[in-house]
């Protein structure tokens, strides 16, 4: 999950920069010409601080409760969906937990303020009377019966005494399930076993057991979850008691396993054939037929049994549908505090910065870069991310080596790591989206196909542009590279042609290089042949970034000598227009058609 620490003034730094050193993964939000020291300034924090709740990002607020109960009021809804939002006061005296108490913001508050010398304000009931969070078991243990609890803390308050009624140690912290069962008292009871429990027992299941399924190609996730379902039951397994979902690692693009695993709430982690393999001989159910399909002769039994280990064992057999199969497999004592077996399915994230400047970056991407662990990138690229890029291992590659790159985050997320391919403006565009679904198609790694790749869009550059100058792109237009290192020649003069047909606003992307100086006087040339020579001409440079300048011309004196890699023209269309401002500079903007309709000449 990741984390925001937001402050409006410059008195909370201290405060900050000790809570950074704790959180080193948080990003700081600093209000702009309040703040100095940040990661990302903002102008409102009734704007960013519900931005950052509906992405479910956790909020750590220096500024009094006040403030961030007034930003974030409009917004709150559901409780079982909310992030932790905790304020601080800007001296580090006090912490208070004020939304996603039992989503950890009450655990977060302790840790925090420990790390202060400050003050945890929890106001949770049940944690100030009873001194801990039912609902909140300790690491290794799931609250089996959720829809009890309300009934159980509102008995507790009024007087009643918690009974355990097993011999388990405590799930829930000291010197609460201390005395004996008796009669229809309120209980809690510690079972992998499935448990018919009336409203007055609380169910914790120690996560003890490991789940291995295995399915054809394109199986219903419905038939798989059934199957599941009435296995565990026919089992008396508790279907809380399962700490992740296993399989062959050839099924992890399979929906119907991340389906399950979802609707479980747990992980879902795969092995390759060969792990597989050496759990032959412990298999109750070899088959032959699994073996000549996939290698292996279990999937379920194999999987289930490779995670838990050689002192594990079988606790369910396989069990069989249709089209899947599962089985269940325990630890030999003890639950898993975490999954540290097989590995997860990779993803590559496909990234669009856009033109450089914090605040032209989507949220979604600063939320994908937050959740990835590797990043590949041309260098300056990585530069440009600043904070956003911390804490993250940084595969770094020169310009010219695009290839190289998407091969890379291709085979870091073949490892099973989520892995952000950055690019400037948009992935999609001019960019790396192409190449790696083209390598892809033609690279002939099986592992890379089953890697999960998702695409988040930035702002292209045509688009800033445009933006920065008017509305340059207000009707029909296109865009063309003149580099013909990838495309020849011939295909490119050809789109100029039509573009000049068509009479299309054009944006021409690696309009000159050092090597490339002739390219952009043959196009204007070109378009002159369907444009008159006072086509305003806009020239972005650096956009978005300290260097940047926007500048216009028009198509008869356009001179590539002002223009480099890092420029995009914007040519505009016979119809676009060139308008004076106050300041002295132009807006330059294409129309649709309104004057038109509105019986105007321009």
């Amino acid at each position: 999950m990741r984390t925001a620490i937001v402050t409006l003034a410059n008195v909370a730094e201290p405060v900050v920069r000790q809570l950074k050193a704790l959180l080193p993964e948080a990003r700081v939000y600093g209000r702009v010409g309040r703040v100095d020291w940040c990661d990302e300034h903002f102008k409102l924090a009734s704007v960013l601080l519900p931005s950052l709740y509906r992405e479910g990002v956790t909020i750590v607020a220096v500024c009094s409760s006040g403030i961030a109960v007034r930003c974030l009021g409009p917004v709150l809804a559901d409780k079982h969906l909310e992030p932790p939002v905790l304020s601080v006061a800007s001296d580090g005296s006090s912490v208070v937990p004020l939304i996603g108490g039992h989503r950890g913001a009450n655990a977060l508050a302790r840790q925090l303020a420990d790390h202060l010398g400050a003050h945890a304000a929890i106001t949770t009931a049940a944690d100030v009377t009873l001194g801990v969070a039912l609902d909140e078991p300790l690491p290794g243990y799931r609250l089996a019966t959720p829809e009890h609890y309300p009934n159980a803390v509102s008995r507790l308050l009024a007087g009643e005494t918690l009974c355990d009624g097993s011999d388990a140690p405590p799930v829930v912290g000291e010197g609460v399930n201390t005395l004996p069962q008796g009669g229809d008292a309120l209980s809690i009871r510690v079972t992998a076993s499935n448990l018919d429990s009336e409203p007055g027992c609380l169910h914790y299941a120690p996560q003890c057991h490991v789940l291995g399924v295995g399915c054809e190609r394109g199986c219903d996730p419905d038939e798989l979850v059934e199957l599941v379902t009435s296995s565990l039951k026919s089992a008396d397994i508790s279907p809380a008691s399962i700490a992740a979902v296993v399989s062959l690692d050839l099924k992890s693009d399979e929906p119907a396993v991340h389906e399950l695993a979802a609707r479980l709430g747990v992980p879902a982690r795969f092995f390759d054939a060969p792990t597989l393999a050496r759990e032959r001989a412990r298999l109750a159910n070899p088959s032959d037929v699994v073996e000549s399909e996939v290698g292996v002769p279990g999937v379920a039994e194999g999987a289930a049994l490779a995670a838990v280990g050689a002192d594990g064992h079988l606790a369910m057999e396989k069990c069989k549908s249709a089209r899947a199969t599962c089985a269940v497999a325990a630890r030999a004592e003890g639950v898993f505090d975490a999954v540290s077996f097989g590995q997860p399915r990779g993803s590559l994230h496909l990234i669009g910065t856009g033109p450089g400047q914090a605040d032209w970056r989507l949220p979604a991407v600063d939320r994908v870069l937050a959740e990835c662990t590797d990043l590949v990138a041309y260098g300056y690229y990585v530069d440009l991310l600043g904070a956003a890029a911390a804490n993250k291992t940084v595969h770094s590659f020169s310009l010219g080596e695009e290839e190289l790159r998407s091969r890379r985050a291709l085979e870091l997320a073949a490892e099973g790591k989520t892995v952000g391919l950055v690019c400037s403006g948009d992935p999609g565009v001019y960019a790396m989206g192409a190449l790696v679904f083209e390598l892809v198609e033609r690279g002939g790694v099986d592992a890379w196909r089953r890697v999960e790749i998702v695409t988040t869009p930035g702002i292209t550059a045509l688009q800033a542009a445009s933006a920065r100058i008017g509305a340059a792109i207000g009707h029909d237009f296109c865009a063309i590279s003149l580099s013909d290192l990838l495309t020849p020649w011939v295909v490119i003069e050809k789109r100029l042609e039509a573009a000049a047909m068509g009479d299309f606003v054009v944006a021409f992307y690696n309009p000159v290089s050092k090597k490339r100086d002739w390219q952009l006087p043959k196009a204007r040339e070109i378009l002159l042949s369907g444009r008159p020579a006072s086509t305003p001409v806009v020239l972005a440079r650096q956009l978005g970034r300290a260097e940047e300048s926007v500048t216009t011309t028009t198509l008869g004196e356009l001179d590539s000598t002002q223009v480099d890699m890092f420029t995009v023209v914007l040519v505009g269309s016979s119809q676009s227009r060139a308008i004076p401002r106050g300041d002295g500079g132009e807006w330059v903007y294409t129309p649709r058609g309104y004057n038109r309709k509105a019986g105007v000449e321009l």
